[in-house]
């Protein structure tokens, strides 16, 4: 990581830090601080593809260390940190689902790198994308698949209890939706 991505990270943890300290609300603090740093971020570099991809990364990564530090609870942060990266980058339709994709990798890694629940940061995960659906162009089911996709290819980099673990809470939350359900299930029993 360069020194400009670390100061990003930092700058994102703090923020998060002082303001659930400041308001208590972990939803809140964590939405406004992703959303408005990613927003400053993209406009102010003119980051577009990779370099934004790696700004996700980042302001996800210093979410998830920021809510940590702060004691929160990483679930409420997650579904927070999906809300605020989909503000943030106003990415829509097709280029939304892969946003969602890499912000749910990022949040699993950083979850297992805090030593955070992997269940509770892939619940929150799916919980953020059904909430932003809607707005974003996408059906429930895109939304979920995006997260299922993404959270269990961070979380068999880590292994396969973090498999199994993201994709038992990935099919427990999404409610239904049956396309990811299948997409779970399948990552878990290939993961054994």
């Amino acid at each position: 990581m360069t020194t400009k991505n670390t100061g990003l990270v930092e700058t994102v943890k703090n923020g998060i830090v002082s303001a659930v300290k400041g308001t208590g609300d972990i939803t809140k603090a964590t939405v406004d601080t992703v959303s408005n740093t990613l927003s400053t971020t993209l406009k102010d570099a003119g980051k577009v593809g990779a370099s934004a991809t790696e700004a996700i990364g980042d302001v996800a990564g210093g979410a998830i260390h920021g809510a940590a530090h702060a004691g929160a609870h990483l679930g409420h942060a997650s579904k927070a940190i999906v809300i605020g990266v989909l503000q943030g980058t106003k990415h829509v339709g097709t280029m939304a689902v892969e946003t969602i994709g890499h912000t749910a990798g990022a949040v699993i890694h950083h979850t297992a790198a805090v030593g955070g629940e992997l269940g509770h940061a892939a619940t929150g995960l799916v919980e953020g994308a059904i909430h932003s659906a809607k707005g974003i162009g996408l059906s429930a089911e895109d939304a979920v698949s995006a997260v299922a996709d993404g959270a269990l290819k961070a979380a068999g980099k880590i292994g396969s209890t973090a498999a199994e673990t993201v994709g038992n809470a990935v099919t427990k939350t999404a409610h239904g939706a049956k396309v990811v359900l299948k997409q779970a299930k399948a990552a878990v029993s290939s993961n054994k």
